[in-house]
């Protein structure tokens, strides 16, 4: 039922769009999210030797936090205001959480910045989940609570189960679910996780 329904999904869409994301449509769309200028300074000031310096890590995490189109305007503020006042401590271990995900075992880093996040109150799914994206955008994905929970909902997925706090074993097999479904289609739905999402999403308001 699964493929069924994204076989279904994937036509539609091809016959609205034949260029795909190619398609005039979606110039002002690409334009506004902006990836690839994001994703170049994601793997610039976060590639792995600039971990010398935590609080420029941890300030140039909010910088990314801030410019994100994908992270909620509610959410921006809420999450500086935390990272300023944070001790020194702590900004050492969100950034030594930060280079476990990106250079090293991607759990670890997850879980470690995950406790930090949850002490200042931050524990949301876009906030630990953008850079990420942003840093391998064919590698990670970004989570958005409403479009996830959407999704499992109209692939009638019911052995994920999305909770509001993030965790490592809903991550893991919430993409793994994912990158199985993008096997599945056309490969230039795939070349960047966020449109791939964006993609289901479209497809779930047409088809539902």
């Amino acid at each position: 039922m699964k493929l069924e329904k994204l076989k279904i999904m994937e036509e539609h869409f091809f016959e609205t769009y034949p260029k795909g994301f190619e398609d005039e449509y979606f110039v002002p769309m690409l334009k506004r999210h902006n990836v690839a200028k994001l994703s170049a300074f994601t793997q610039e000031v976060f590639s792995k030797e600039k971990f010398s310096y935590p609080e420029q890590i941890v300030e140039n995490m909010t910088k990314v936090v801030s410019k994100s189109s994908m992270v909620s305007l509610f959410e921006k503020p809420r999450f500086r205001d935390a990272m300023l006042a944070m001790s020194l401590e702590k900004k050492d271990m969100l950034s030594i959480g930060l280079e476990e995900m990106l250079h090293g075992s991607f759990k670890k880093g997850f879980n470690i910045m995950l406790d930090i996040l949850v002490e200042e109150k931050q524990a949301k799914w876009s906030l630990i989940s953008v850079i990420p994206y942003y840093f391998s955008p064919k590698k990670h994905f970004f989570i958005k609570p409403t479009t996830t929970k959407n999704i499992l909902k109209y692939f009638e997925v019911e052995e994920i189960v999305y909770k509001p706090r993030p965790s490592y074993e809903f991550y893991r097999d919430y993409t793994k679910m994912l990158k199985t479904f993008k096997k599945e289609v056309n490969k230039n739905l795939g070349d960047n996780n966020a449109k791939f999402t964006g993609f289901l999403m479209m497809g779930m308001e047409a088809t539902s």
